[in-house]
């Protein structure tokens, strides 16, 4: 392995400076879950990482905000955001799409910030904060500025998080309405997922008002389903009209072959799923009534 630098700042300010936005082997580590895969499959040899184990607990909280949105700070650990009561009762969605994130081991010390900057396209997440619109607050040296969860990632393991910034925080309005992350797998149920399928749906009554559907795993990036959101919100829920919004979703939807399936397996999990995650929700909405 060649020799690198592990530095631990005790604060934000000093761990920015500490990044460098020429040297993309200059790395951040929160979690370091993704970090230390990477090194082992011989993909990045740092010349310096950068820990941010020490920058303040400030960073970690969970919280309800008066406003009655959700806070999550980026160093935020997947297990301890799953097990918050405030998740569980207000994001019922966030705190079970959670629950299959890898395994129980990764979701004690992988972080959200550091899970959302990976970009990986067949991580749960990036769709997830998607479909329930969260926005992304990200801190550098030019100062903090706040983007959408939607258009967070640009690409294959592609941000628009400049190599001297960092995810510092998460803000999740109030979950609109029913919801459901649908990951279908290949193989163990904690794998990667060959397609993942976010549904967020706002009701009055029987009508739909809004709904937010994005897919991941099979495009390299969380995408938003447009067509198939349209059709539901204007024609409702029946057996018909969901197939109708599947058959637009897989007409939509740039999905892409990987070692998880083919485009044409892809289409077909999201012909199935897209009906499946919108009656789960719905399930999910009657059993809390």
């Amino acid at each position: 392995m060649t020799p690198f630098e592990f530095l631990l700042p005790y604060s934000l300010d000093e761990a920015l400076s500490l990044l460098d936005p020429e040297d993309p082997n200059v790395r951040p580590v929160g979690g370091g879950t993704a970090v230390m895969l990477m090194m082992k499959a011989g993909v990045l040899r740092p010349t310096r990482l950068v820990s941010l184990q020490r920058i303040g607990d400030q960073h970690a909280r969970i919280a309800r905000q008066a406003d009655g949105s959700l806070r999550i700070g980026g160093m935020a650990r997947l297990a301890d955001i799953e097990a918050h009561p405030a998740v569980r009762e207000g994001w019922p969605m966030l705190a079970h799409a959670l629950r299959g994130v890898a395994n129980p081991r990764v979701r004690a010390v992988a972080t959200i910030g550091g899970n959302l900057s990976h970009a990986d396209p067949h991580m749960d997440m990036p769709p997830v904060m998607a479909a329930l619109d969260a926005t992304v607050v990200i801190s550098g040296p030019q100062g903090v500025r706040e983007v959408p969860a939607a258009t967070l990632c640009t690409g294959y393991y592609e941000t628009v998080v400049r190599r001297d910034e960092l995810i510092t925080e998460l803000r999740v309005p109030p979950q609109a309405g029913p919801g459901a992350y649908l990951k279908l797998t290949t193989r163990a149920a904690h794998d990667w997922p060959a397609l993942g399928l976010a549904v967020v749906l706002g009701l009055q009554g029987e009508r739909v008002t809004h709904a937010r559907i994005f897919t991941g795993a099979a495009t390299d990036c969380p995408t938003p389903l447009r067509n198939a959101q349209t059709i539901l919100e204007q024609r409702g829920l029946s057996a018909p009209v969901l197939r109708e919004a599947a058959e637009a979703a897989v007409a939509e939807a740039p999905l892409v072959a990987d070692s998880h399936g083919s485009a044409a397996y892809k289409r077909q999990l999201l012909r199935v799923a897209l009906p499946r995650a919108v009656q789960i929700a719905l399930n999910r909405n009657r059993s809390h009534a």
